[in-house]
């Protein structure tokens, strides 16, 4: 069982997408997102399996995302943060989100 002080060793915060593009060359629907937290940690990079959204879909939209694991190699892209989802019915990611707007960089708790 996991305790309360390991869930608080993540730092889960809230971000807008600023940019999205397919990531080339991917070997499955790949979305490089460049995602704002805001003044104290600014844009973030971010790589994503996401094959129900459009770019026009994810400019704009909150996203929640762990910022405080290390950047990961994702192709020839670097991930600098995880950006959350859960499975849909089709096995899929929906992205996990606000259900209202919220200042970029607010912290999950």
């Amino acid at each position: 069982m996991a305790t309360i002080e390991d869930f608080e060793t993540l730092d889960i915060r809230v971000g807008t997408v600023v940019e999205a593009e397919l990531l080339e060359d991917g070997k499955y629907s790949t979305h490089k997102l460049k995602i704002d937290f805001g003044e104290d940690l600014g844009i973030k990079k971010s790589c994503a399996r996401l094959t129900h959204y459009t770019v026009d879909d994810l400019i704009g939209r909150q996203v929640l995302a762990v910022v405080n694991f290390p950047p990961r190699q994702v192709g020839k892209a670097m991930s600098e943060v995880l950006t959350l989802g859960v499975p849909r019915a089709d096995g899929e990611c929906a992205l996990i989100q606000p259900d209202q707007d919220v200042e970029p960089g607010v912290r999950l708790f």
